[in-house]
Order: structure tokens, then sequence, then C-alpha cells
């Protein structure tokens, strides 16, 4: 369906996408991560024609963008971020005028127009100026211009931005129903909305790809500790004695005396050990009673991080190696 290949955006000297690969199958929903300034927005830029990569190719339904942008942009529906509309138009007029755009048939346009309004639950307000929406529904126009003509792609830069928590939860239900029948892909700083909607996560950072799997995955490697809850009433001060008889304990931390009497721990041990069930085992025969025992869960957000964090420390440490081998060079020729 989409195919970018070694493709590179550069802005005189800087460089705000280098040499980037990766596929998008078609009907599949993937997330886009990157901090600010990692080159989302550049990257999906150049996926939809806006702007021309410096060099390698992008792909989409067969048709390169740069040969073909007609037949490839054709394929292609894209919400770009901050809601670009005319506020002066109604929401059906908007669409109406995308739909003209986008070259759909006159004898289907207007049940084209009719059927994204429904899709996108804007029927209530379709007659209603643009300027006078709320952001939720300016958002849902923006998305159901992208729709007009029933591309293959859609393309979502943070459609979910500036929205309260109750439209945020409408327009996630509504990129999961695209999904069945749209090739999605979605860039959000929202890593919990990635983590929910997208089947799998691409992250970018300093204009280069550093991952590419599903949010699960992605969430299993930043495990390095397996850590758990562990709420209990212990009136003989047992907890204490635990890691004796448990050696798999890496380390126990009382985080919280509560004013029922009880106390709540966090057991850290390697990522391969599991002890729940070795802990409902033991700690009614040392006499403390569980109120609470649950496993801590990694994100998508502690993956993102930990991911970020490598390639940023590993950067540094090539810097600083540059910066001795340098010094020590210096030096060499001082004492010559």
């Amino acid at each position: 369906m989409i195919e970018v290949r070694n493709v590179t955006k550069k802005y005189g000297s800087t460089i705000a996408v280098d040499n980037i690969s990766f596929d998008v199958k078609d009907g599949e929903v993937v997330g886009f991560l990157g901090p600010n300034g990692a080159g989302k927005s550049t990257t999906m830029n150049m996926i939809t024609g806006f702007i021309e990569p410096t060099s390698g190719q992008i792909i989409i339904n067969g048709n390169d963008i740069s040969k073909r942008p007609r037949m490839a942009k054709k394929d292609i529906g894209y919400m770009p971020e901050n809601v670009p509309l005319y506020y002066e138009l109604t929401a059906k007029e908007f669409i109406t005028y995308m739909a003209e755009l986008k070259l759909v048939k006159r004898n289907e346009r207007k049940e084209q127009v009719e059927k994204v309004i429904k899709e996108t639950g804007l029927e209530e307000v379709k007659n209603k100026l643009i300027r006078n929406l709320s952001r939720g529904y300016k958002q849902r126009v923006s998305m159901a211009g992208a729709l007009v003509g029933n591309p293959d792609v859609i393309i979502l830069d943070e459609p979910t931005v500036g929205l309260d928590p109750k439209q945020i939860t409408e327009i996630r239900s509504l990129i999961k129903e695209l999904g069945k029948k749209h090739t999605v892909i979605l860039s959000s700083h929202i890593l919990s909305e990635v983590s929910q909607i997208c089947e799998r996560v691409i992250i970018i950072n300093k204009g280069k790809i550093i991952a590419i799997d599903t949010p699960e995955n992605l969430e299993k490697s930043a495990l390095e500790k397996n850590s758990i809850s562990l709420t209990v009433e212990d009136s003989k001060n047992n907890m204490t004695k635990l890691k004796e008889k448990i050696k798999e304990i890496d380390a126990i931390e009382l985080v919280k005396d509560n004013e029922d009497g009880t106390k709540q721990y966090i057991i850290t041990t390697s990522a391969k050990v599991d002890l729940r069930k070795k802990l409902f085992e033991i700690l009614p025969k040392e006499e403390i009673v569980i109120f609470e025992l649950k496993k801590t869960e990694t994100t998508l957000e502690d993956a993102f991080i930990k991911l970020i964090d490598t390639t940023k420390n590993a950067k540094n440490d090539g810097t600083e190696g540059k910066k001795e081998i340098k010094q020590d060079n210096k030096k060499k020729e001082e004492k010559k």
C-alpha cells in the first residue's frame, strides 16, 4: 500500500529526515511517534506529496508520488494538524468543496458528501458555519474533508490535539471505525492513544527511525524488571524477612503506610521472574494478610522514553569520544 524507500529531506544543511524506509500494509493502522522536531510532520507531508523529498522514493498503491503525483494523491485523504478550514463556509459546503477538489464525479458528489457527514457524526451541524462550531466538531469537519472521495489511505496528523476528554474519546472511536475500511497513518504525541488505536508503531527521532514494532512488543522491550504492588496487613512485621524466604526478590520497598493499618510495598525481581503465585503461597504462612496484589505494567510511554534516551546517550557517547580523541591529539602535538 505505502512504500517509503531511503527517503531524505534536507533544508539547506539541516537534515529533517535522514534516509528512512518503512512499509504500511493494506488495511493497517500505524502510529507515527517522535518528540517535537523529530521529522514526523515532514514525513507525513512527503507521503501526501505536499513537499518533495530530497532523495528516495515514496510509492502509494504502486504509484511513485514524485513521478505520478495525480494517481498517487487520489488515493490519499489528509487531515493536517491545527485544522485548517474555511470558517465562512458551512460544514457541508466545506466537504462539498473538498469533493470538488478531489474531482469526485458530479453525479456521485452529493451521495459521497452525505455519506461522510453521517460517518463523522456531523448531521446536526452540517448547515452551521464552521466558525461557530466547537473544536471537536471542527476536527470532525477536517476529517470528513479527508474522507470524501473514499481514499484508500487516511493520514491524520495530531487528530485529537486541543480536544476535551469526551471529544478525544469520540475521535478515537471514529479512527477505529476508519481502520476497518482504510489504511490509516496516525501521528500523535499522546502515547496511550497510539497504544489503544494502532496495530504497529514507527518511532522517529532526529530524522531517523529508531523502532518499528507492535505496541505490545515495544512495551515488552522496555521491561528490565518485574514489579509487583502489594498491600498487606503485617502485624508481626514479617515482610522484613521476606527476602530471606524468596531468594528471587531483588528489592522490597515500603511505599505507603495506610491509615487502616495496611502497608503498600513494591517488590522487584528480574524481568523473567513472576512471583505472584509464590507470594500467594508464602505470605499466609508468614501470617501476612494480602489485601491487594497486582503486577505493574510497562507502557508504550516507557518504551518510547527508553528508546529516545538510548539513542540520545549513544550520540552523546560518540560525541564525547571524538572530543577526547581531539584533546589527546592536541596534547601530543603540544608535547612535540
